[in-house]
């Protein structure tokens, strides 16, 4: 969510009047996340009340050809009860449609905020509403590889190169050039697998209250193992946004969240330590490239890579190998 391709009043209101939700009343450019440009549209039709959607065009990180497998994800898990948003077909009842080269689509806007500061509660809830996409998925027909895998982040952290680590911080290529080898030879292969959301950040949620009222920005979607899932939700909601401090409440309730809608089998469990460093690395990877390589003109906030390297530190250090299998007992460790 970010703003990367600009367009005008003209041609956004055109843009719009193709999906027959109204006149175009305004269309805001959001600066949050990464990867593709977005807006909070609102329409209005003759004696109708206004309408919110979310406007995406997809750059370059998101390939065409798999907007079918992440748009037809949406609509399967909302016709499964799941709260995520329906797209908006237009009015040739096409899923997205082309802008200059650059593919687009229009998504029903739901209502609620995104958390900065989660509770116990609010964590129970997520976890859930992830195992309830993930049982609901299942009877999903499309298969998408997760190109994020591996090899990714080590062609990414290649492309920043050990000057550009450095610039970040002197330590942080010492730090990739140990773990990945680690990731390499332990990473399990042998679990349930389906389709994962793959980035399930607080921001891409929406709170009303305790209640998950909607799971947004599935364009990571693909098929993988679900506890690799739960891990990445794992690292990205039970530290400080700094990642200086772990919640021990929060891993409690979000994995017990989880499985009171699907409870993991033993040897995801004893995988989650492994996972979940995965999860971190998988993070300093694609922030530590975009922290090098996003434009200066671009309306986006980049996002620090050594907020993952702590997790990455907290992960692997011994100490903590009890996390995903202790109770809650309210404390926050720091992770310096």
């Amino acid at each position: 969510m970010a703003v990367y391709t600009n367009i005008g009043a003209e041609q956004m209101a055109q843009i719009i009047a193709e999906f027959d939700v109204g006149a175009l009343v305004s269309a805001k450019g959001i600066a949050e996340g990464v990867s593709n440009s977005n807006w909070l549209v609102e329409t209005e039709g003759t004696g109708s009340p206004s309408q919110r959607f979310i406007l995406t065009v997809y750059e370059s990180r998101t390939d065409i050809g798999d907007l079918p497998f992440f748009l037809g994800l949406l609509d399967h898990l909302a016709d499964h009860g799941c709260p995520v948003p329906r797209t908006i077909h237009d009015r040739d009842n096409r899923p997205f449609r082309l802008h200059e080269g650059k593919a687009l689509a229009l998504i029903e806007f739901l209502p609620g905020v995104s958390v900065s500061e989660p509770s116990a509660a609010q964590a129970r809830a997520v976890g859930a509403a992830l195992a309830q996409t993930h049982l609901a998925a299942a009877s999903y027909d499309a298969h998408r590889d997760n190109d994020m895998g591996l090899a990714t982040w080590r062609a990414l952290l290649t492309d920043c190169g050990e000057a550009g680590l450095a610039s970040i911080n002197p330590d942080l290529g010492r730090i990739i050039n140990e773990e990945l080898p680690f990731l390499a030879d332990n990473w399990p292969a042998d679990l349930p697998r389906g389709v994962i959301h793959a980035d399930l950040f607080p921001d891409n949620v929406l709170m009303r209250g305790d209640d998950v009222a909607g799971l947004i920005d599935f364009y990571f979607a693909c098929n993988d193992l679900l506890a690799y899932d739960v891990a990445v939700t794992h690292a990205a909601w039970c530290f400080s946004s700094d990642g200086r401090r772990f919640d021990t409440a929060l891993s409690h309730a979000l994995l017990e969240g989880y499985e009171s809608v699907r409870p993991l089998a033993d040897e995801e469990r004893r995988a989650l330590p492994i996972l979940a460093r995965g999860a971190a690395m998988r993070f300093i990877a694609t922030r530590a490239y975009d922290w090098l390589h996003t434009p200066d003109d671009a309306l986006v906030t980049r996002k620090d890579p050594l907020a993952f390297a702590r997790r990455l530190a907290f992960y692997a250090d011994p100490a903590n190998s009890g996390i995903f299998a202790g109770g809650p007992d309210g404390t926050q460790t720091e992770t310096e």
